[in-house]
């Protein structure tokens, strides 16, 4: 499908206060015995939730936790584990590893997929990608589903409890998009899907950007004191819907293959996904050489929301040489590193990782 046009999608996006509620009926469309798998804390806040509307709806249900990383021996103790329960639909919920470790046990499985977000760190309930680590917290292999999730369902009621640097973390990656999109369909470099990016993809995430900088400050604001309002609602569909539909469509570029690098160092590799691809998106911004006047504004809106704009805002206070050798090797590896405007090597990636912690370290320290 190089050469073809090609987009992607959920089946369904459900999104609002008290959502919840029409997850029986909704899934009784797709299936008859529903199994959760997220984390063991999601678990214990979400099946006394689910399992009513699921009952009524007569749908089947069964639960199965897990604990440390979405690793290869995780998923196989769960979907052995579940094996005679035999799910047709898998509800993938909670965050980033919840969401993952659903995904794969519903590859293992063959089932359908309905995605229920418990926080918005990150696009992932829209798409059909998930991630493997080992033991260690490192990237092992990004994996794909044979389709997108048959539903979304995004309780905001839920979401706005859950704690802001989650949010801040589902800003940051909704961030990156726009301008990896961009990089991406420039240098004619593949979607997620394998083909070209379609009018829509790159549109969407345009759109995201604008969303993020109007009301980023002000949906913070409302979750730090638990009250949702309409700002609220819109980031929260920027974060998931908007963001995933247009990385899914137009591609990914430098700021997502650096997650191979960063998470190979165990003080950044600590650091929430968001927070690490909106780091390196200043990375990729050196590299695009961007102007003095841009990067101040960059720098500012991440103070506003609270993201990183150093490798110490990462964890990483004094990087040594080979810290940065690590990063920018295991990120030249990466396959998106290729969807750029020029050839990188990687002393192209230390170099900018140097200049953006001289520029950055004449900016006003981030709050407490």
């Amino acid at each position: 499908m190089r050469d073809l046009k090609v987009f992607g999608s959920p089946g369904l996006y459900v999104q609002g206060p008290g959502a919840i509620q029409e997850l029986g009926q909704l899934i009784a469309g797709i299936g008859e015995r529903a199994l959760l798998v997220s984390d063991e804390m999601v678990c214990n806040l979400l099946v006394p939730k689910v399992e009513p509307v699921l009952a009524a709806a007569g749908v089947e249900f069964a639960w199965v936790g897990f604990t440390g990383d979405v690793t290869p021996a995780n998923v196989e103790r769960m979907t052995d584990e579940k094996r005679d329960f035999a799910p047709d639909v898998v509800i993938a919920a909670g965050g980033g590893k919840g969401m993952d470790a659903g995904k794969a046990v519903c590859r293992a499985f063959g089932a359908r997929l309905v995605s229920l977000p418990t926080a918005a760190s990150n696009d992932g309930p829209t798409s059909r990608n998930f991630v493997f680590y080992d033991d260690n917290h490192k990237l092992l292999s990004v994996e794909k589903l044979a389709r997108n999730p048959d539903l979304v369902l995004v309780d905001t009621s839920i979401i706005i409890n859950a704690p802001p640097a989650l949010l801040v973390s589902g800003i940051g990656d909704a961030l990156v998009k726009r301008f990896e999109a961009a990089q991406c369909v420039a240098a004619n470099g593949p979607n997620m899907f394998g083909g070209r990016a379609t009018l829509t993809s790159p549109f969407l995430a345009e759109m995201c950007d604008r969303v993020l900088r109007e009301n980023s400050v002000a949906a913070l604001a409302a979750v730090r004191t638990r009250t949702p309002d309409e700002s609220f609602e819109k980031i929260i569909e920027a974060c998931f819907l908007l963001s995933g539909l247009g990385f899914e469509g137009s591609g990914l570029s430098i700021a997502h293959a650096m997650t191979r690098g960063l998470s190979a160092v165990p003080q950044t590799a600590a650091a929430l996904h968001g927070y690490q691809v909106a780091y390196a998106l200043l990375v990729q911004f050196v590299l695009e050489r961007r102007g003095d006047d841009f990067m101040r504004e960059q720098f500012a809106f991440y103070r506003q929301v609270g993201l990183p704009i150093s490798l110490g805002d990462l964890g990483l206070t004094s990087a040594s040489p080979q810290d940065l050798e690590t990063i920018a090797t295991l990120t030249h590896r990466a396959p998106h590193t290729s969807n750029f405007e020029r050839e990188l090597i990687p002393d192209d990636l230390v170099e900018a990782m140097k200049r953006l912690e001289a520029i950055s370290a004449d900016y006003p320290a981030r709050a407490a």
